[in-house]
């Protein structure tokens, strides 16, 4: 309990120093690649619960009163549990303030500090040739570290023939349009990684660019070149391997020699007449009118002329009609003739109201108030 109690004040003193009494200053150079790293243990350190167990944290870095970052410098961290990297290669001199805010992702505590970047001029001259490289069976953050790079960038010294041999970018494949792989063992996003020298490449890299290689390339083969290179956990794809030689030959221009010059200029003469610009005006204007009224007249025929079998049509829909109405007129009077001329017993109700003990007979409609309430036979006590 005491050397954690020990571990958790260091760490906080160390942030306090770096967040609290000053900023951390870094020196990138233009045209090398700068790597910092967020190491995630000191700042789980700092956010150690009672417990004793660390805290997952996550990071947020942009530049000061900006929501971004620099276009040269990237941000990654695979997750809350594994340190993050800000990585680069500047292009130009300059300063730049970056503020990093840490989370703790379970309480939400947050830490602030600021990490100011002087971007130092190229101390040597940048190197002619470059090559770049997909390695498909790693992830960025693994080929940040300084040990991953060392490895690569030995055996490359080997077969180059130099020491001289920098390395100058490392881009993750999915900012280059590559595809998130399936979340299955062994499969990585890939990473390409620029190295330069003054040396010329060597003959194996020339062979890379080969048409017979570019063309099983296209054919869906890999081909294994540079035998020379020892094999290592490094796993290179031959058909992604791009060359920038900065002293090839230049490109022949299209003039070979300048233009000669006179001193004065002399006009065209006025000897081949006027242009006549009739034909051009007629076949302009006239023939989109002419094709206007053709459409218009076309138009019209339809709309006025072509009536005929619609009036025809209506006229038939109109005698249909007064048939039909005239046989249920007919039909009406029929009925009405028929009803009129029946024998029949007229309905009981119409008739007046027989006292079968008296033998009166009374009228209903004589009684007045609600009909409703009138019995059709009345008491006969």
């Amino acid at each position: 309990m005491a050397s954690r109690s020990v571990a958790r004040l260091t760490a906080s003193l160390w942030l306090c120093l770096l967040g609290c009494f000053g900023d951390q200053n870094v020196y990138p150079s233009v045209g090398t690649l700068f790597v910092h790293k967020l190491d995630a243990e000191i700042y789980q350190q700092h956010f150690l619960n009672k417990s004793g167990h660390p805290h997952p944290v996550s990071f947020r870095a942009n530049l000061v009163g900006f929501p971004d970052l620099p276009r040269w410098l990237r941000y990654t961290q695979r997750s809350p549990w594994h340190s993050a990297y800000l990585y680069g290669s500047p292009t130009i001199p300059d300063k730049h303030v970056i503020e990093v805010t840490v989370y703790n992702r379970n309480t939400y505590e947050i830490l602030r500090e600021k990490i100011v970047f002087n971007i130092l001029s190229a101390t040597d001259v940048p190197p002619p040739y470059e090559a770049e490289f997909l390695i498909d069976n790693m992830d960025v953050e693994e080929m940040l570290p300084p040990e991953a790079r060392h490895n690569f960038q030995v055996p490359l010294e080997d077969l180059w023939n130099t020491k001289r041999l920098s390395v100058i970018n490392v881009t993750s494949a999915l900012d280059r349009g590559g595809r998130v792989p399936l979340p299955l063992p062994g499969l990585k996003e890939g990473v390409f990684v620029k190295v330069g020298s003054v040396v010329p490449f060597p003959e194996c890299l020339y062979e890379t660019q080969k048409p017979q290689i570019r063309q099983q390339c296209k054919e869906g083969k890999r081909p294994v070149l540079c035998p020379e290179l020892p094999a290592s956990d490094f796993s290179i794809d031959w058909c992604n391997v791009t060359l920038i030689d900065e002293l090839g030959p230049s490109p022949t221009p299209l003039m070979s020699e300048p233009l000669k010059w006179d001193g004065e200029f002399n006009p065209p003469s006025e000897e081949l007449g006027e242009t006549n610009f009739l034909p051009d005006y007629l076949l302009t204007m006239l023939l989109p009118i002419l094709i206007a009224l053709l459409l218009c007249v076309l138009l019209s025929y339809i709309m006025c002329c072509r009536r005929e079998g619609v009036q025809k049509r209506d006229a038939e829909t109109s005698e249909i009609q007064l048939v039909h109405q005239q046989s249920i007129f007919s039909n009406t009077e029929e009925l009405r003739n028929m009803a009129s001329n029946r024998d029949v017993p007229r309905p009981l109700s119409t008739l007046p109201m027989f006292n079968v003990r008296t033998g009166q007979r009374t009228s209903p409609m004589e009684f007045s108030g609600d009909g409703a309430r009138v019995p059709l036979i009345l008491s006969q006590q």
